[in-house]
């Protein structure tokens, strides 16, 4: 069975998704008060969370990322809104072994701001891409896309609003692709 963790710097409702679906060996957070670590105590998921200025530089503070990842003897590892870019220490560990999801149809709209960069851009649609990291900006070879249309009565709350809907669905179905086992359902 495939080990997945996740990694998330706010709100978590990514996260949330993913763990109510499937085992997450833990979630990693880079912000300490962030409110996805709320969810994981709620629901009994292990979580971390350690801050970029408490270490000497960036690659200290991924070797502590990658000491976690190896005590756990993660298999795969869930971006989902972790709003940090990865470097070459967490590259070169997990290579191959670390997804994205990003709120725009790549390679439109890389970045932190994907949906206010299509909303401001006027485009007629826009989407949700899961793919793998590399070494650039939201660059790495694409998993998996949905196009998510832009409604003439669209605010940018209802637009991002139903493209994270987007994102709920086909972070589940990726993970099943890439052979992570479903929770066991109970009665």
């Amino acid at each position: 069975m495939k080990k997945i963790a996740v990694f998330a710097s706010g709100n978590g409702s990514n996260f949330q998704v993913i763990a109510e679906q499937f085992p997450v060996a833990f979630v990693f957070s880079d912000h300490r008060d962030a409110f996805v670590l709320e969810r994981a105590q709620n629901l009994g998921v292990t979580s971390y969370a350690f801050e970029l200025k408490e270490f000497e530089n960036k690659a200290a503070y991924e070797e502590a990322i990658v000491d976690l990842l190896n005590q756990h003897e993660i298999d795969l590892v869930c971006l989902a809104g972790y709003m940090k870019i990865v470097s070459q220490t967490l590259l070169s560990a997990y290579e191959g072994k670390i997804i994205n999801i990003h709120p725009a149809y790549l390679p439109e709209f890389p970045g932190a701001h994907g949906i206010e960069d299509a909303w401001r851009a006027g485009v007629s649609e826009s989407g949700v891409t899961i793919h793998y990291v590399d070494s650039g900006v939201d660059t790495g070879k694409i998993i998996h896309q949905v196009r998510v249309p832009r409604l003439e009565t669209d605010t940018i709350e209802t637009f991002e609003t139903r493209i994270h809907e987007a994102e709920y669905k086909l972070y589940p179905q990726v993970l099943k692709e890439l052979g992570v086992t479903e929770r066991k359902k109970t009665c």
